[in-house]
């Protein structure tokens, strides 16, 4: 009896060889199942608290399911194996269109926007925001970014009196001398800027409940096209309604079928969020994700321990529009960086 019992105790060492790997591999699993289900929530439910927060990591979930499959695979666990690779496939079936053009620029465009100067009596236009966190950012820089890249219509988001007097100081007169600026509380401000006329510049295109979102029509070419500089409500405690709130009224734009749009700004959604794909709709596209990019990571840029993980700030066109030589740059003083991309106008 002795020698029987001694034969069985080695089989729970058997049994513990891979108990980390299997923690982890159903840590890591439910953490992946958890970002595919808060992705894949209605409107609603994602304005639910701290939801938009989860969802606007999403692309990050996808590492979370390759590493609980790697451990999985090590302790055979096959049903969480199986959990990871139906996460990893939605991941990518989601995020695919970052890295798949849908639409080339044409190529007499690269010619356009890298000339000597910006030439403004073409259907091209190489066009910038960027949030200038609270009129923080340096001006110059900017300033700076607006010359090297021949940028013709700029967006900026939170400006002040005090940050647009040093842009002028800058001398962004010098290359967008037309500038459309307004602020809803009197203190934080959005605003458009432009290398040519802005025809029926307006205060606040869309009455959103978030703030004062400029508008302005410069024309490229012989094409009327309507900018306007976003900026959305946060999603902060407190504010997540509030913040659905201001994307669905970005969304009642669709209806305004006699104007071509470029909505550029800080619109706090990502691509996974689900209010923001309703503003997009069948009308509406994303300049990064039309033009197979890759991702255009431009927030957070203040925290030296956390790297840009969400592509917040956008570049929205219209139907008949195409979109190329997307670019992150980061500029010293704001949390986010500037989102740069060149479009074209059929």
């Amino acid at each position: 009896m002795a020698s029987t019992a001694s034969a069985r105790r080695p089989k729970p060492k058997r049994r513990s060889r891979h108990t980390v790997s299997r923690i982890l591999s159903g840590l890591l699993a439910l953490v992946a199942l958890l970002g595919v289900i808060a992705r894949s929530l209605p409107s609603d439910l994602q304005s639910l608290p701290y939801v938009p927060i989860v969802v606007s990591a999403t692309p990050w979930f996808a590492v979370a399911a390759l590493i609980a499959l790697l451990f999985a695979v090590i302790s055979r666990r096959w049903g969480v194996a199986l959990l990871a690779v139906a996460c990893i496939g939605l991941e990518v079936w989601w995020q695919y269109p970052f890295f798949a053009a849908q639409t080339q620029l044409p190529s007499e465009t690269v010619a356009a926007v890298t000339a000597g100067q910006a030439a403004t009596d073409d259907r091209y236009a190489r066009v910038m925001t960027f949030n200038v966190y609270k009129g923080q950012a340096d001006p110059q820089a900017i300033v700076e970014a607006v010359r090297e890249e021949r940028i013709e219509v700029l967006a900026l988001q939170e400006t002040t009196d005090e940050f647009v007097s040093a842009l002028n100081d800058a001398d962004i007169g010098a290359y967008l001398p037309y500038a459309q600026v307004s602020s809803s509380d009197g203190v934080y401000g959005n605003g458009l800027w432009s290398a040519t006329p802005l025809a029926d510049p307006a205060d606040d295109d869309v009455n959103s409940s978030a703030s004062f979102m400029p508008g302005g029509t410069v024309t490229l070419g012989d094409v009327p096209v309507r900018f306007v500089s976003v900026h959305t409500t946060a999603p902060v405690p407190g504010y997540w309604d509030l913040w659905r709130r201001s994307l669905d009224e970005l969304a009642m734009m669709r209806a305004d079928t006699g104007t071509k749009y470029i909505f550029m700004g800080d619109f706090n959604a990502t691509t996974d969020h689900t209010p923001f794909r309703n503003f997009l709709g069948d009308r509406f596209r994303d300049a990064v994700q039309q033009s197979g990019h890759g991702f255009a990571f431009t927030w957070p840029t203040d925290r030296e321990w956390l790297p840009r993980f969400a592509g917040i700030d956008h570049i929205v066109v219209d139907r008949g529009m195409t979109t190329g030589q997307c670019e992150v740059v980061e500029i010293a003083g704001s949390d986010h960086a500037a989102l740069l991309a060149t479009v074209a106008v059929s």
